[in-house]
């Protein structure tokens, strides 16, 4: 299968590492399209023998398979101004947050079109998709898309579109809201005189426990705090503070917030 990447950002570089590190292409089969010529030296670079290509000069696309991974607000510019034709059999992956299936098959004028939204974690292969097709992508081609996608991480195929509004705000914002927390956590060790250095390790670390403890225990969330938080103690004295400071709610009306804007992106 041959693949090229409309958009060689952070997230297009990610999917595109991901793919050659797991062999599902050849580097000759890769094609990366950038609208930075000042970037196409350093790409040539990191992806020796793939084809790396300034947008504005690409006249045709030899790929069975595009992946749109320009900026949301770019995709107007980007779709008025294709000097190439989409032939029928070829596939556009969207990695693009907020604009619809139907807005990206009308500004392409192409039929095939799978959206999917990913998170800053596939720079690692740890990433989590939430994905959705068209209608009228074959069960096989669905299968190949997954497969790509798990290369960077797992992948969950959802059957309304609607819900990969859902899917932005709280995966694909989701690592920015961990490292706010981290940063409240760590700012809050050096107000208390333990050195930066000492309260990031500190921090990291704790967070890391935790996920691994609440992933493999078969306990609720609400049990794991009840086994920290004991009766007069300090863990109750933080969270007493939480709960009367409205933290929780206020994290959930900033998800809401970014669901929102992730409509407001398909208008």
């Amino acid at each position: 299968m041959k693949i090229a990447v409309l958009g060689a950002g952070k997230m297009g570089i990610s999917f595109s590492r991901s793919f050659l590190k797991f062999e599902l292409i050849k580097p000759e089969n890769l094609h990366l399209i950038t609208r930075r010529k000042e970037n196409i030296q350093q790409l040539e670079q990191q992806f020796a023998g793939s084809k790396v290509s300034d947008f504005l000069g690409v006249s045709t696309i030899d790929a069975d398979l595009i992946i749109v991974a320009v900026k949301p607000q770019d995709f107007h510019f980007v779709a008025e101004n294709l000097k190439f034709r989409l032939n029928e059999s070829q596939m556009i992956l969207s990695i693009m947050a907020g604009i619809k299936i139907e807005k990206i098959q009308h500004l392409l004028n192409h039929k095939k079109v799978v959206r999917a939204m990913p998170n800053s974690p596939t720079l690692l292969g740890m990433g989590i998709t939430g994905y959705t097709a068209a209608k009228g992508i074959s069960f096989v081609d669905l299968m190949q898309i997954e497969r790509f996608l798990n290369a960077t991480g797992r992948s969950v195929y959802l059957e309304n579109e609607n819900l990969l509004d859902g899917v932005t705000a709280l995966s694909g914002s989701g690592p920015a809201y961990f490292y706010y927390i981290v940063d409240a956590m760590i700012k809050a060790g050096t107000e208390m005189g333990i050195e930066k250095n000492l309260a990031e390790l500190f921090v990291k670390q704790t967070m890391l426990g935790a996920y691994h403890l609440m992933n493999t225990s078969d306990k609720s969330l609400e049990e794991l705090i009840k086994d920290v938080a004991s009766k007069g103690g300090t863990t109750e004295a933080a969270l007493q503070t939480f709960e009367k400071n409205r933290l929780k709610d206020s994290l959930k009306k900033g998800i809401l917030a970014a669901e929102r804007r992730s409509k407001d992106l398909s208008e």
